[in-house]
């Protein structure tokens, strides 16, 4: 070995189902870190979660990693707002999983800045609230006992129906009838779906739907509201959940750090350009404060929006993967955070809004989640409108958006508009991928032409085009940078690595 370098063995990578090992050479940088002294750079598009977690597994493995990011701060949709001593996200997103690992990952990363969280959620719905998840006695008296008959007695029509006939669901209200029965659909999921998507259920694939919502039914949700289940196997139903003290973007941030000891996260910087040739990309091109540079690299991640990706290939793609890309859509997000001068509005995590009249679809109160996020004696309220850029929500003032959610605030009873000491607007696109019926074909034609660059891995929500939940979108960066790790490795040495694996099994 070389005089004044330091011999690293990268031991296990988190999330892989075979345990690889990577030996490299690195030497110490001045933050009291490593570096390696390979040439090789990987460079990952999108300093969101996932963007964030494989720059960080990567920079944990010695690799030189650069991370840009187009805004001026990381996180991505997980990212914490401060305004005037007040914090919020971008709607509530919690931090919750079934996987061990990925678990102590965070766990490790965040020590003693997660706090465990009580969920408490209600439903708005025909001038009611309802708990959810369900709640017998409150569901009956809430919906009235015959509209409660009628949902039973459709949910039972539909399981006799199942037991003659399998009717292949493609759309969100096939699905919802076949698993709630016709007139939940019809009070609740038709409306809320309608309101969050923009679009009709009847164009809203099942696909989705039903990993979404994983296995829930009327049955499921019955048998967790009547026999105390805790839901611990049901994301949906979870009754307790992990946060930062600081608000979610606190992971984000401890991410960026670790990335930051040796490596580099760009802000401000946006991809224009992605070169590739002899089906690699051999670099990209960025814009900062109006200057255009060439980064080039050996592996590239990208968590960015599919159809952008798509969009900045050069040489361009044939014009049906173009026209594909086309095809696919998201949904934009404008969320209105009202700041009280209260202790507390409500005692709920949630609170989901399905009423059309009311135009914004959920709120919660991030006191209830940290007392920290906001002064002592003060709260706020965070109110998600579903948007699609350009519409009448995302063209509003900000002045007339905070009018109208107080307004509607007021009357729900939250709050007096006296109470309102301040507010911010913020206004998110391409939150959240529009999954409509075909958009599953359409991402397969696009990640198999994706698929013949080489060295290009997509990952993450919008990268994928998939719902993820936290906990999945960091999995998608790690199993990113393990993909990368095990590519980077020579092949002989990732042989006599695999050899030595198989002979220490049992």
């Amino acid at each position: 070995m070389q005089a004044g370098y330091s011999f690293f063995r990268h031991t296990r990578f988190y999330l892989s189902q075979i345990v690889v090992y990577n030996t490299i050479y690195i030497r110490e940088c001045g933050t009291g870190g490593y570096v390696t002294e390979l040439k090789e750079q990987v460079v990952v598009l999108g300093g969101g979660l996932t963007g964030l977690s494989a720059g960080s597994v990567l920079a944990r493995a010695g690799v030189n990693v650069k991370v840009i990011e187009a805004d001026s701060t990381v996180g991505g949709l997980s990212k914490t707002i401060h305004h005037n001593g007040f914090r919020f996200d971008l709607g509530g997103h919690r931090f919750f999983t079934n996987d061990k690992r990925l678990n102590r990952f965070v766990h490790d990363l965040m020590q003693d800045e997660l706090i465990a969280v009580s969920r408490s959620s209600k439903i708005f719905m025909r001038n009611t609230f309802l708990d959810y998840p369900l709640r017998p006695a409150n569901a009956f008296f809430g919906l009235g006992i015959s509209t409660s008959i009628r949902i039973l007695a459709d949910f039972g029509l539909e399981k006799c129906k199942g037991l003659f006939q399998q009717k292949k669901c493609v759309s969100l209200e096939d699905w919802v009838v076949k698993n709630f029965g016709r007139t939940m659909f019809d009070i609740y999921f038709k409306v809320y779906s309608e309101k969050v998507w923009g679009i009709d259920c009847s164009r809203i694939s099942a696909e989705w739907v039903d990993r979404r919502i994983n296995g829930l039914s009327l049955a499921k949700a019955l048998k967790n509201a009547f026999f105390r289940v805790s839901g611990k196997k049901i994301p949906t139903l979870v009754d307790e959940f992990y946060y930062p003290k600081l608000g979610i973007g606190r992971i984000s941030d401890r991410l960026k750090d670790e990335i930051e000891v040796c490596n580099n996260v760009m802000l401000d910087v946006r991809v224009e350009a992605i070169h590739h040739d002899h089906h690699e990309i051999n670099g990209i091109v960025v814009r900062h404060q109006g200057q255009a540079e060439l980064i080039a690299g050996t592996q590239f991640i990208s968590s960015l929006p599919l159809t952008q990706v798509i969009k900045m290939l050069s040489p361009a793609p044939p014009q049906h993967i173009l026209d594909a890309a086309a095809r696919l859509r998201f949904r934009d997000l404008v969320v209105v955070a009202v700041m009280v001068d209260k202790k507390r509005v409500t005692d709920q995590t949630w609170i989901y809004i399905p009423e059309a009249k009311i135009p914004f679809g959920r709120i919660h109160e991030p006191t209830n989640w940290s007392e920290r996020m906001a002064p002592e004696g003060k709260t706020l309220l965070v109110i998600e409108y579903f948007s699609f850029k350009g519409d009448r929500i995302w063209s509003d003032t900000d002045a007339h958006l905070v009018k109208t959610t107080v307004n509607h605030l007021e009357k729900l009873g939250f709050l007096k508009s006296r109470d309102v000491c301040d507010s911010r607007v913020v206004r998110v696109p391409k939150a959240y991928p529009l999954f409509e019926i075909g958009y599953h074909e359409l991402c397969e034609e696009l990640f198999a032409y994706l698929g013949q660059l080489r060295n290009l891995h997509i990952a993450g929500r919008s990268g994928m085009f998939r719902y993820y939940n936290m906990d999945h979108a960091i999995e998608s960066g790690i199993r990113a940078a393990e993909a990368v790790m095990v590519r980077e490795m020579d092949p002989e040495e990732l042989h006599r690595e695999e050899t030595t694996l198989a002979g220490c099994e049992g």
